[in-house]
C-alpha cells in the first residue's frame, strides 16, 4: 500500500517528468506557459457559490500549477459593469495556499487546514495506485469543502517521454465511486 510517505515508484516518475516540463517547457510551450495554474472559467461560477454557500475564507488550491491564477488580474462583469480583479477577490478568500509537487516552488505541503480544497486538473496526472493516499490528504486538508474537477479524457499535453499527462482516464462513475 502507497502512502504520502512512501508513494509508488510510479508517482516518483510522473513528479519528475511534471519537473522537467515545468522547468523546461515542451516543445509548444514554454517554461513560463506550462501548467501555469488558470482554472476553466466555466467553474469559477461553481467555486464562488460554493465558498459564499460554506462562507469560506480559506483555501488550499491543491495541484495548482504554477499558482498563476491567485497572482493575475483579469477583467470580470457584474451587473453588466466590466472590473480588474484577481481570482482571491472575486472570491472573497481571505487566504490562499498553493501545493503542486511537480512545481518545485510550490511543493512544500502547507500546514493547518483551510476551509475550501480545490483541485482542478489535477487527479487524472495521478497513479491509480496512489489516488487513496492523494484523496485522503486532500480531505485532511479542508474543514468545510473539497471541489475537483476531473479530466475523464486523454490530456492534449504529452510527458517528456512520449506519454499522454494524463495517467488515469476513467469514466466520471469510476471517480465517483473512488471518491
Amino acid at each position: 500500500m502507497y502512502s504520502a510517505d512512501n508513494p509508488s515508484p510510479r508517482w516518483r516518475e510522473l513528479i519528475s517528468l511534471y519537473r522537467q516540463l515545468h522547468s523546461g517547457g515542451d516543445a509548444v510551450r514554454s517554461p513560463a506557459e506550462m501548467f501555469p495554474g488558470m482554472p476553466r472559467e466555466s467553474q469559477i461560477p461553481k467555486l464562488m457559490e460554493l465558498v459564499n454557500h460554506h462562507q469560506a475564507k480559506s483555501l488550499l488550491d491543491y495541484g495548482c500549477g504554477k499558482g498563476m491564477q491567485w497572482k493575475l488580474r483579469f477583467n470580470a462583469i457584474n451587473d453588466g459593469r466590466e472590473f480588474e480583479t484577481t481570482l482571491q477577490d472575486l472570491l472573497g478568500i481571505e487566504t490562499v495556499g498553493c501545493y503542486d509537487p511537480g512545481y518545485e516552488p510550490l511543493s512544500s505541503l502547507p500546514t493547518g487546514k483551510f476551509d475550501a480544497v480545490i483541485c482542478f486538473d489535477v487527479l487524472e496526472h495521478c497513479p491509480e495506485d496512489d489516488l487513496p493516499w492523494i484523496l485522503d490528504q486532500i480531505f485532511s486538508y479542508s474543514n468545510k469543502f473539497v471541489f475537483a474537477n476531473i479530466a475523464c479524457f486523454p490530456a492534449k499535453k504529452l510527458l517528456p517521454n512520449g506519454e499522454n499527462a494524463h495517467c488515469t482516464i476513467k469514466p466520471a462513475e469510476w471517480w465517483g465511486a473512488l471518491i
